[in-house]
């Protein structure tokens, strides 16, 4: 999608005007519907952090509340946040339906509306990723932890088939010059680089969250219909380069695919990350 070099770039970027764009895109569509077949990656989040019951946790960039609501099913007390405020009611619906007790705040990953060590743990899945200031946003999530508590995130890396996916768009529509890749947050290199300064350790595991889908037809479909970024995408295109984008989607699904048939089953690295705030 993005640079994925992990060079400190002299472009000076507008960072608001960034995240406008970005705002934007999240906001249409409906995140929710891709979002939730992305709930056993919370769960598992939550079982690496091995959290207790009691335990007070932040889930940055929630979108429709994966983590959010596998920690509230372990007892601790959830504070949910996102600046998309409808995807912010997707998972108020969910909590509700669960009979699970969270707080859900709009908030800015990149400005938390929190006091300093608020947190036993705080925790974001494909979410703070997609900040446009990196730095910041780690910073925050370092700010909002308790020293001794954990920051837990899972992260698509650059290899895998959704950091490639982005890669395919940029092609295509090119990022504004001197932002970086989101998926710099799927490298253990960077991660050193935000975090270890204040880090007592660092844990990270190379996971996969396999997409499921009756067909490539299928999964076009709904992320063309849902997942903002491409739906996005997409609708900036001229309708001939909208069909060369399609095109290079459909050979990037044929290349992951290891289902055998019609179907499609892909298999997404990501970047499972524990990191302990000293």
């Amino acid at each position: 999608m993005l640079d994925t070099t992990n060079t400190i770039s002299k472009v000076p970027v507008d960072f608001t005007a960034v995240k406008a764009r970005q705002q934007g895109a999240w906001s249409s569509g409906d995140y929710a519907v891709v979002g939730t077949t992305l709930q056993i990656v919370g769960e598992e989040l939550c079982e690496a952090l091995d959290l207790r019951a009691g335990q007070r946790v932040l889930d940055v960039a929630a979108g429709n509340g994966n983590v959010t609501l596998a920690a509230a099913r372990r007892w601790c007390d959830v504070t949910s946040t996102d600046y998309v405020p409808a995807l912010l009611e997707r998972g108020q619906e969910r909590a509700h339906a669960e009979r699970l007790n969270i707080t859900f705040r709009e908030a800015d990953a990149e400005a938390l509306p929190f006091p300093d060590k608020s947190f036993d743990a705080v925790v974001s899945t494909f979410g703070v990723m997609f900040t446009p200031d990196h730095d910041r946003a780690a910073g925050e999530l370092i700010r909002a932890c308790k020293s001794g508590g954990k920051i837990g995130l899972a992260n698509w890396t650059p290899e895998g088939f959704i950091g490639q996916l982005f890669k395919t768009i940029g092609k295509h529509l090119p990022p504004p010059p001197g932002v970086k890749s989101p998926a710099l947050w799927g490298t253990r290199a960077r991660i050193d680089e935000m975090f270890s300064a204040n880090a007592s350790s660092i844990k990270v595991a190379q996971r996969h969250f396999v997409f499921r889908y009756r067909s490539t037809d299928h999964w076009l479909e709904i992320f063309k219909g849902y997942y903002g970024p491409v739906l996005k995408a997409f609708a900036a295109l001229e309708p001939a380069a909208q069909s060369a984008l399609e095109s290079d989607i459909r050979a990037l699904l044929s290349h992951f695919n290891r289902s055998g048939d019609d179907a499609v089953i892909i298999p997404s690295e990501y970047l499972e990350i524990v990191c302990t705030r000293r």
